[in-house]
């Protein structure tokens, strides 16, 4: 015979009664067995001999009980962490003037042909009155650094700390380079302080700032800085599943949120869109 029996505590304990002695066997909690802190998690796995990797480690703290004191201790102190990357940004890169963010992948090489369209992009935004802001990193951001080094340009680097691919490259300015832990962080610099982005062929990372920047101007919450993604061959596939699922088969945007974006296959395609957006207002860079 099966019966249900509610506790003080509202949970529910399935209780089997043996008809035979008449005892009562009631079914353990899933959670028994939860450790209650980091460090008996620890203790767990060092008893039952399991090896703990660093990804399970932060799945397993994801579910372990905090007490008020772990919570004050360390979910208060990230937050003066989180106020000091945003004041270290605000007054490194308030007095900047116009700039030109670049995205793109870090794992692009010296030789590669987007490589050397975004060191000539940039050489070209200088050329034009515009300082260049990249994460700082290798690849399409050390092209970005690397060009607007080269014809002695504001060359910006926002570089973030990560288990592979980021360090610094040597091209950015001295008194410009800032080193980031968060993302959200990192993200707020790339867009209030740039005019304009030029987006080259990138991973993840390069999607969550080219959408990072559609999703601010299409909600108005920024003006409409334009954005342009270079190399048509790349991003072709990406806007016509915008277009034809997001837009034609779900109407999950607007019709005129497609021309949030421009695509150009050249630097001096990608160089034009931006002069002649400005040139709109009558407005060119000051410095």
């Amino acid at each position: 015979m099966t019966k249900l029996r509610k506790t003080s505590k509202t949970q529910l304990h399935e209780e089997t009664t043996n008809v035979g002695s008449g005892e009562t066997i009631v079914q353990p909690e899933a959670n028994d067995n939860k450790a209650k802190s980091i460090k008996q998690a620890r203790k767990i796995a060092r008893e039952e001999n399991i090896i703990i990797s660093e990804e399970d480690q932060k799945i397993r703290k994801a579910f372990v009980d905090k007490d008020w004191n772990e919570i004050r201790i360390a979910d208060s102190w990230q937050i003066f962490k989180v106020m000091a990357e945003f004041v270290e940004g605000f007054e490194k890169l308030s007095r900047i003037g116009p700039c030109v963010s670049i995205f793109g992948s870090a794992r692009t090489k010296p030789d590669n042909p987007y490589y050397i369209m975004a060191e000539e992009i940039a050489a070209k935004l200088v050329r034009h009155g515009y300082g260049v802001i990249t994460g700082g990193g290798p690849g399409i951001m050390e092209a970005g650094n690397k060009g607007a080094h080269s014809e002695g340009g504001k060359s910006v680097g926002l570089n973030i700390e990560l288990p592979f691919e980021q360090f610094h490259n040597i091209y950015i300015d001295s008194d410009k380079l800032i080193d980031f832990d968060y993302f959200f962080v990192r993200k707020v610099m790339f867009i209030k302080y740039a005019q304009g982005f030029v987006v080259m062929p990138g991973g993840f990372g390069t999607l969550d700032e080219l959408f990072e920047a559609i999703t601010l101007i299409q909600t108005k919450k920024i003006g409409q800085f334009p954005i342009i993604l270079v190399g048509r061959a790349y991003w072709q596939g990406l806007l016509d599943w915008i277009e034809k699922v997001m837009l034609t088969e779900e109407s999950n945007i607007n019709p005129e949120d497609l021309k949030l974006m421009n695509i150009v296959d050249t630097p001096s395609e990608a160089v034009k869109v931006i002069d002649d957006f400005y040139s709109k207002y009558l407005l060119s860079p000051n410095f």
